[in-house]
């Protein structure tokens, strides 16, 4: 009986690498889940490679569990050059992945796309930034993200809201401050920031909706 073995270590990297790129997305989420359990460090680049091109959602998650389960040494300064990328969900996933790995070392990059033009990649820089802020460091990104009230969907401000609150009490005299806008868009996501304060469950669109409507005609209508 012929035994003999024609593949061999490199065959099966070259393998692992092109399963991550498979048609059926069953198929790639069984070659991330396979490179995170192997734990293969020469496997990095391709699962950084892929978190930016991969559409299906399960998918990234799990290429996120991998890369967590290798190194951080290997994995953080790659990730840190994806900050860098051109593409928005690169950087989202990056940002992502960063914030689950938890180096802190990754703070001051995360900082720099808090105001990312790109609606996930800003949403992802602000629950990254919370996850890694240093102590002592929560009132000024605290300070920086209120830059941010009032703009994009509700979607975007509830994860502002989120990350403001993740923060507590640093977080409050800087809402307090900002309440006093003149712009109703603002003055409104504070009162609904501010009631998720109070009331982590409450209702946030609903929140927001009667807050802006008292900003705009008033408090008696």
């Amino acid at each position: 009986m012929n035994t003999t073995n024609h593949g061999g270590p490199v065959a099966h990297l070259v393998d692992a690498r092109a399963a991550l790129a498979a048609t059926n997305p069953s198929a790639r989420l069984r070659a991330a889940l396979s490179a995170g359990t192997e734990g293969d460090p020469q496997m990095a680049d391709a699962l950084v490679a892929r978190c930016a091109v991969e559409p299906d959602f399960y998918v990234r998650d799990m290429l996120t569990w991998a890369l967590c389960r290798l190194p951080a040494a290997i994995t953080v300064p790659r990730l840190l050059t994806e900050l860098t990328s051109d593409t928005g969900q690169a950087r989202s996933q990056a940002l992502h992945t960063l914030s689950k790995i938890g180096d802190r070392s990754a703070w001051p990059a995360v900082t720099t796309l808090l105001h990312d033009e790109h609606d996930e990649a800003a949403r992802s820089a602000w629950r990254a930034s919370v996850a890694l802020v240093p102590d002592g460091e929560k009132a000024v990104l605290a300070a920086d993200l209120t830059r941010e009230l009032g703009r994009g969907d509700v979607q975007r401000q509830l994860s502002l809201s989120r990350a403001l609150v993740a923060l507590g009490d640093a977080a409050l005299p800087v809402l307090d401050a900002a309440a006093g806008s003149l712009d109703p868009r603002i003055h409104a996501h504070v009162e609904a920031t501010l009631g998720l304060f109070r009331d982590p469950e409450s209702g946030f669109t609903l929140s927001l909706d009667i807050a802006k409507r008292v900003a705009i005609t008033g408090p008696d209508t």
